[in-house]
């Protein structure tokens, strides 16, 4: 018997008995759409923060005293608050000591700042960086309109202050903004430029940013922030080429441990981080989802399995004359435990592309929901439709090798 003939034998098995094979696919369905849905779900979640996590240029990385983000116990979190800040000063070593890099910035940052002019006046949710030139290509927020701030500024002090793009249509909805006077905090700025609008899913604010020379940060707020503790500064390093990205690294190490004092064996007081590192902390810890997820859908495919070896057993006593008859007219052994497998397999099949669609629709509601990019992770479809098959081979098994050692003579004796 050719597999073709097989394959409509066994269609023709399922669609003979609808009822009784969708209730047979429930499970399957149930099994793949948990994982894919649960996957779908991460996946979309996962994109978008990588792409929010990667505002570091790709060259770039950061030194700060407190950690990169990522489940931390409270002992290493009081560890961390008692680290030492890091300063200009440190920034200003990196830059005159280490030749592999080329953009060395320092960044300073605040919240909850008011920014206005004449008549209009934004919300008290503005965040603050005083920083240096080097911030907006170190973090890719590139000058719209306008200049960029310059290292003169930084050394005079000047209250200039570069805005970001949500600031400027609040603000100056029908005007140029460049050389207008505006008041933060009730404190006169210049603006001298405007940020391109950079979008964030999770609404981390670049648009509301304001920055302003480090120098002049510190003369007014000071280096002790509300709570009375010592500002840290954040110190931003660009590496002259991806191919020296980890030399500078360690370079930069060497030099914040000599210049924070640090003896061998002392661990670091800092922390260093890129863009992967911090995307490597996200899948760290969603890697307990995805494993959990994995194996509830692996039991509930299991538990539809062993359903669907119930049925092919049903389906082989309510067909045993059938076999019989086919045995007699001259069907083979194999002939017989190949029907029974494909009806098996293309069960499993059929609730597995079900499962898939159903997951995929139930994932990608956090997409619709939060207004993420939608995603669909392919290779997990993929998977799951091998996993598919793997259950229909190995639960249809059993009931294949009992209808195709039956005797026909027996067989069509059954009643």
């Amino acid at each position: 018997m050719k597999i073709f003939e097989a394959f409509k034998m066994a269609r023709s098995a399922i669609t003979s008995h609808k009822l009784r094979s969708f209730l047979t696919l429930i499970g399957i369905i149930a099994g793949v759409a948990s994982i894919i849905a649960v996957m779908t779900g991460i996946s979309v979640i996962q994109s978008t923060i990588e792409a929010e996590l990667s505002v570091l240029n790709s060259t770039t990385f950061q030194v700060q005293k407190w950690s990169a983000g990522g489940p931390i116990s409270e002992e290493e979190a009081r560890k961390i608050q008692q680290r030492r800040p890091t300063t200009v000063a440190h920034a200003n070593a990196i830059r005159e000591r280490v030749k592999t890099v080329d953009l060395v910035g320092a960044e300073i940052w605040s919240f909850g700042h008011v920014a206005k002019y004449k008549n209009n006046q934004t919300e008290s949710n503005l965040t603050m960086c005083g920083g240096t030139p080097e911030y907006a290509p170190n973090n890719t927020h590139y000058i719209r309109l306008g200049r960029n701030m310059s290292n003169e500024d930084v050394k005079i002090g000047r209250k200039v202050v570069v805005i970001g793009h949500n600031i400027a249509q609040e603000l100056f909805p029908w005007i140029d903004p460049i050389q207008k006077i505006i008041k933060i905090d009730g404190r006169k700025f210049t603006v001298i430029g405007v940020f391109e609008e950079k979008k964030s899913a999770f609404d981390m604010g670049f648009d509301s940013y304001l920055l302003v020379p480090v120098s002049t940060f510190q003369r007014i707020y000071g280096n002790r922030d509300n709570r009375g503790e010592e500002r840290s500064v954040n110190i931003t390093v660009n590496a002259i080429s991806i191919d020296v990205l980890p030399d500078a690294i360690e370079e930069v190490r060497q030099v914040m441990r000599f210049e924070r004092g640090l003896k061998q064996g002392q661990e670091d007081d800092f922390t260093i981080f890129t863009n992967d590192s911090q995307i490597k902390t996200f899948n760290q810890t969603t890697a307990g989802v995805k494993t959990a997820a994995f194996i509830i859908g692996i039991i509930a495919l299991v538990v539809a399995g062993i359903g669907i070896m119930n049925i092919m057993l049903v389906s082989v006593t309510e067909r045993t004359k059938e076999i019989g008859i086919r045995k007699s007219l001259g069907a083979k052994r194999k002939n017989i435990l190949t029907q029974f497998l494909l009806e098996a397999v293309i069960l499993c099949n059929i609730g597995g592309v079900m499962g898939v669609l159903v997951g995929f629709s139930l994932g990608n509601l956090v997409a619709y929901f939060t207004g993420f990019a939608i995603n669909i992770p392919m290779e997990w479809a993929v998977g799951g439709l091998a996993f598919c098959t793997a259950v229909g081979l190995t639960f249809g098994l059993w009931p294949a090798i009992i209808a195709s050692k039956l005797d026909p003579i027996v067989a069509l004796r059954f009643e």
